[in-house]
């Protein structure tokens, strides 16, 4: 085996006990008549350093290596995979066509044995169309010549061969497909099993046994294998899934027929996920979803992770920072993602790549993609949220204005729907709407009361719509609703916000921007723009290389908690929230809980040094008192005064709020949450322009 991301590349239809990885060194030539004895790493794009060539602006490619079938897989069918390859690959094996595929994001296959010579062996020739005008195919955030109207946030292409190439061992008739939905009940997995096998084997007779780890098995006899079998497999003592636990159960399925055995394995959890008016419901509870936006770009590899320990890297980040949703931007994930998902109870909001103008060839290519997404990623119990087009990409930003584009845009949701209504779709992220089960919006802004003003328009004030900068000096006012209606009552929430140039001025943001949608309690949660920085765009909360960033002493975990302090401050600047020329700082303080329980919290002033976080002030909560509330789920508190003075002898300080349980839901004693605000005598920075807007 390669060692080359060596991990078995389908853990959702896991036949690894027959297989052999082709990641590695490959020949590689840019002349479509010869090789010219370059070679590249597979399977990583041509541009990436990764890859050894960094070949940028290349439209064509062809790979090259020899393969051998391992002796023991003598009788069974050869089967050659590909994870994805940018855009079009045409395959050949010993000069012989064994197919041909178009689609950047989506798995293929190819039985390849009668290609192969009498001993299993064979030259493995792949050649690669990889436009640079990407306008009219799917290619996510993949930069085009000519240039999407998003250009400005776009990044290096990642052309060729980008998920992992394998050879895999099974029999002529086989197992095509298992799908696993969780019952109504959660009770028990419905399995929809497909079964294919050669040509004229449509009265073959097999034998098909689903077995849950720890439950009998069920057998079936199938006596047509052109149709899908579903299967009830019952759980005899159900444990659901959720992120505090997200328990797994293994499938293996097995097929017996004349032509051999097959066997494939798969996992799900039992957990629902479904909408009640305006709320988001998990398991029958409500869900808050507080979300990071994650587009799946790595230094030196571009879109594929250098190695499987990345992606547990980057959900193990975005946990550090409290999020409890990821949203996968524009991207279908290698299934290794979610695979890790599953297993550390990570929610994932999952979405295709977009294309970036309105045709007729550029709308049957975005709809090619939902088919093979729901089929690839439907049984991961991680993935809770759907999404389909984003910010009218690919509908020339013009939805209200054509029925044509409302037209695909409802087809698109109908299409995904139709393939799976157990979960909430997403039609347009963004705005733009014509038919959705949420209803979510993007609004950005660089300060804090920018921001809230913009957010009370739409929430408490009841705009249909709200300003959106496309462009240097471009600002378009944007609608929720396609056809200018009120929102539906389904649930509403932000999908992407931020702002801020420096890290400490996202920091900055992060914390008062999420503070204010924490007042809006019919709101369903947010995403913050983004986990990490990506080439030009330093967004993120973490570097590109994911090292940690100066956030000016917020972090972000304290902002997504469970249970926050909102002090009604309209902020300032970073390190001076408020300006207290006297050294008195009053203003209330609403605490909101998006527990299960109601939480009852003593709110205890500290003080520390300006832009220092909380642990550096800690010791000094021993002894200290303060106002005790008792905050109902989803409820925002009564308002608490909070009256205090700058410690003599500084000019900037930072007052944290910290939230102490007495008892009722943690251990008495226990902090729950925490904010700040930073206080100084005197304007500075933005507040000495500005001015010093009062407290609410």
């Amino acid at each position: 085996m390669s060692t080359v991301r060596p991990e078995y590349p389908r853990p959702h239809f896991d036949r690894s006990h027959a297989w052999l990885s082709l990641n590695g060194t490959w020949d590689f030539s840019r002349d479509p008549d010869g090789w010219s004895g370059e070679q590249i790493v597979v399977p990583f794009a041509w541009e990436t350093e990764a890859s050894g060539l960094q070949a940028h602006w290349l439209e064509r490619g062809r790979y090259r290596r020899e393969i051998t079938a391992p002796a023991g897989w003598s009788g069974q069918r050869i089967v050659l995979h590909f994870g994805a390859v940018h855009h079009i690959a045409t395959v050949s094996v010993n000069g012989t066509l064994v197919g041909e595929h178009e689609g950047g994001s989506t798995p293929f296959e190819f039985d390849i044995t009668d290609a192969l010579d009498a001993d299993g062996r064979g030259t493995l020739v792949v050649q690669v169309l990889a436009p640079l005008d990407k306008r009219e195919i799917v290619h996510g955030k993949q930069r085009s010549i000519p240039r999407d109207v998003y250009d400005v946030c776009a990044f290096t292409p990642s052309s060729g061969i980008w998920q992992s190439v394998w050879l895999e061992a099974r029999p002529a008739t086989y197992l095509a497909d298992v799908a696993l939905r969780p019952s109504a009940e959660l009770d028990a997995i419905e399995a929809t099993v497909s079964v294919c096998g050669l040509a004229g084997s449509a009265t073959l007779t097999a034998t098909l046994t689903a077995t849950v780890a720890g439950e009998q098995p069920v057998t079936v006899e199938i006596t047509d294998p052109a149709q899908p079998l579903s299967v009830r497999l019952p759980i005899t003592a159900p444990r659901l899934w959720s992120p505090a636990d997200p328990h797994l159960y293994e499938v293996a399925v097995t097929l017996e027929s004349a032509d051999g055995t097959d066997r494939v394995g798969t996992a799900t959890g039992l957990r629902s996920v479904q909408t009640d008016g305006d709320q988001i419901l998990l398991n029958g509870e409500r869900l808050y979803v507080r979300g990071v936006l994650d587009q799946g770009y790595w230094p030196g590899t571009g879109i594929t992770a250098p190695d499987d320990q990345a992606f547990v890297t980057d959900l193990e980040a975005a946990r550090a920072a409290g999020f409890n949703l990821v949203r996968k931007h524009l991207k279908l994930e290698d299934p290794r993602f979610l695979y890790h998902a599953d297993r550390l109870g990570m929610l994932v909001w999952a979405e295709p790549a977009s294309t970036g103008i309105f045709t007729p060839a550029a709308v049957a290519r975005f709809e090619a993609q939902i088919e093979p997404m729901v089929r690839r990623d439907g049984n991961h119990p991680s993935i809770v949220i759907w999404g389909l087009y984003n910010e009218e990409w690919g509908l020339d930003w013009d939805v209200p204005g054509d029925p044509t584009k409302q037209e695909a845009t409802r087809r698109a949701y109908e299409l995904l729907k139709d393939l799976d209504a157990s979960r909430p779709a997403v039609d347009d992220s963004g705005w733009s709407h014509v038919a959705t089960d949420l209803v979510d919006w993007h609004i950005y802004d660089e300060f804090p009361d920018g921001w809230a003003a913009k957010v009370r328009a739409l929430l408490a004030d009841g705009k249909p719509g709200f300003p959106v900068p496309i462009g240097p000096g471009v600002l378009v006012e944007k609608v929720l609703m396609a056809d200018g209606s009120p929102a539906p009552a389904v649930p509403n929430l932000n999908s992407e916000f931020g702002g801020g140039l420096t890290s400490v001025e996202r920091g900055w943001n992060l914390r008062w921007q999420t503070l204010e949608l924490r007042r809006y309690d019919g709101l369903s949660g947010y995403v913050w723009t983004e986990l990490y920085d990506i080439e030009h765009e330093t967004a993120g909360i973490y570097a590109f290389d994911r090292t940690t960033k100066d956030d000016g002493g917020n972090p972000p975990s304290e902002t997504n908690a469970v249970t926050v302090a909102i002090p009604d401050v309209t902020p300032l600047a970073p390190g001076c929230d408020f300006v207290a020329a006297d050294g008195a700082v009053e203003f209330d303080v609403r605490i909101s809980h998006h527990g299960p329980e109601p939480v009852e919290v003593t709110v205890v002033p500290v003080w520390g040094q300006a832009l220092q976080p909380y642990a550096a002030a800690a010791q000094a909560l021993d002894g200290s008192s303060g106002q005790t509330v008792k905050v109902q789920p989803f409820r925002l508190s009564e308002p608490l005064r909070i009256s205090e003075r700058i410690p003599s002898g500084v000019d900037v300080a930072r007052l944290h709020l910290v939230l102490v349980s007495t008892g009722q839901v943690a251990s008495a004693g226990e902090v729950v949450g925490h904010t700040s605000v930073d206080a100084a005598t005197r304007p500075v920075g933005r507040t000495a322009i500005d001015g010093n807007p009062a407290a609410r």
